[in-house]
């Protein structure tokens, strides 16, 4: 996930939630948090403990992220965030807590006159590469639930449109073709694939370092017929540590209806 797509994203999340944004250049965003979104991101439970104990005047955080450190003057302070941050993973789990599902219809002007929106089924996927070492990416996919047609980066693609929960007066929406359910499974078909074609060497090197450690291991306990416990536990520690896992997961998703 590059630093652009951190930065869209952030923005994304925090006008959907309310947060007003207070400045912003493609480097950074400053954002005004709200009492919810500061509840579950900033991790400060005892400060909302005392707030609510004592009826005081809630204090939300105002932040400013930092999305592409590389290019970020000096004299800007703010919390850096990327991929794989702590921070960007709250707001990962946050967005699952508080949308997994949306179904928006895009906003159309009144002065074209009658429109037809076609439905697409929207998901943002996270892939991650386990072991001792975790790589993680972001995948965002639409599929036309008229046409199957599949497109990448489909978040990037409807982030500078506008959406309603309901349709416009001039907007007809047209019925699904393909199932969403059906729909959803092409999908995860289309993340397997890329998981096949990927360079999967992390997953070998990890096993050399597991027998590398494996082997050290056995070398301390070489002279002892009868294992002690110690040995078994730290021979299950080590398979937990290096054992090679890809978790696929459904960050968010949707029905959206587009011109």
């Amino acid at each position: 996930m590059y630093p652009q797509q951190v930065h869209s994203y952030l923005r994304q999340f925090f006008i959907e939630n309310d947060c007003r944004i207070l400045g912003e250049d493609h480097h950074y965003l400053t954002v005004q948090l709200t009492v919810d979104i500061d509840k579950r991101i900033m991790n400060r439970p005892f400060y909302w403990q005392y707030v609510e104990a004592t009826n005081s005047e809630a204090n939300p955080a105002q932040v400013t992220f930092i999305t592409n450190q590389t290019v970020s003057p000096g004299s800007l302070y703010g919390e850096v965030i990327h991929f794989g941050s702590p921070r960007m993973n709250q707001l990962f789990l946050a967005t699952r807590e508080l949308g997994a599902y949306v179904q928006l219809f895009e906003k159309v002007d009144n002065a074209i006159g009658q429109v037809i929106l076609t439905p697409w089924l929207g998901v943002n996927f996270k892939v991650s590469y386990c072991c001792d070492r975790t790589k993680e990416m972001l995948y965002s996919f639409g599929i036309n639930l008229l046409t199957g047609i599949i497109k990448e980066d489909f978040h990037e693609t409807i982030c500078e449109s506008e959406f309603d929960t309901v349709p416009a007066d001039n907007a007809f929406h047209v019925q699904c073709i393909i199932k969403p359910v059906r729909a959803l499974e092409r999908l995860n078909a289309t993340i397997e694939k890329i998981i096949e074609r990927d360079d999967h060497s992390w997953a070998t090197e990890a096993k050399k370092r597991w027998q590398r450690d494996q082997r050290v291991l056995d070398y301390f306990y070489e002279e002892e017929e009868d294992k002690p416990e110690c040995y078994d536990i730290e021979k299950k520690a080590l398979e937990e540590q290096y054992d090679t896992k890809i978790k696929i997961e459904i960050i968010n998703g949707g029905l959206f209806y587009l011109y």
